[in-house]
């Protein structure tokens, strides 16, 4: 009987041991600092919510609601110093863009025909435009490897080709459709900057090509770009 209570209090005494000595090499491990990857890049996602706006509006043209810019899209980080904290990023992307405002698109014999209609003759009017992009950014940040929490400053240059388009009229039983307008500039630069700390960012672009390419309006050509203001969400 005294065996079995010594060989049980034995047991338990090796267990116990055991464990501690587990724990320790455990608080050991944890408490190794970690080590800065020399080969950090900033390779990422991105997506964009924004806000558009017209440039170079004729006269009478009003938006209304909310013209909404949705972006996303893959960019490859190519540090350029020591640091790597200075980059050129390049990526491929896509863009919608949702412009509701009362410039009316129709469709004639001798080609598309754009007038201004007030806001109160038709229940909505929009021109949805859809983009294949090319961005490539020229960045600055104050991170590093071992921390994704930093301030960043992103210069950006983007090509857009415009795959597909529609203007659409909405009036009563009345629905009006322009597909893939061909008065539309089909490749579409301009530059772009974002700015902010971790996730959130701010984001700023502007349309150097004018939307439309030979749309006339009342004997004059459209001449409107794009500006779009909102937020940019970098994701690894």
């Amino acid at each position: 009987m005294h065996f079995f209570k010594y060989a049980l209090l034995l047991f338990f005494t090796l267990s116990l041991h055991a464990q501690v000595e587990q724990d320790t090499i455990k608080i050991v491990k944890d408490s190794l600092a970690p080590i800065a990857d020399p080969k950090y890049r900033e390779d990422q996602f991105y997506a964009t919510i924004t806000y558009n706006l017209m440039e170079g509006q004729p006269r009478g043209y009003a938006q209304y609601s909310f013209s909404t810019g949705i972006s996303g899209g893959f960019l490859r980080d190519m540090p350029v110093n020591k640091r790597r904290n200075h980059s050129i990023a390049v990526g491929l992307g896509y863009s919608y863009n949702n412009i509701k405002h009362n410039l009316v698109v129709a469709k004639t014999d001798v080609g598309n025909f754009y007038s201004i209609q007030s806001n109160n003759t038709f229940d909505r009017n929009k021109l949805v435009l859809h983009y294949a992009e090319l961005p490539i950014e020229f960045r600055w940040r104050n991170s590093d490897s071992i921390s994704h929490q930093f301030w960043r400053i992103y210069l950006g240059f983007k090509a857009s080709y415009l795959f597909y388009s529609k203007a659409q009229l909405k009036d009563g039983g009345n629905d009006i459709k322009v597909i893939n307008d061909a008065n539309l500039n089909k490749f579409v630069l301009g530059s772009y900057i974002s700015a902010g700390w971790n996730t959130w960012n701010l984001y700023a672009y502007y349309g150097f090509t004018p939307i439309y390419k030979d749309a006339v309006l009342d004997g004059q050509k459209l001449n409107m770009h794009m500006l779009k203001l909102g937020l940019i969400f970098y994701i690894l």
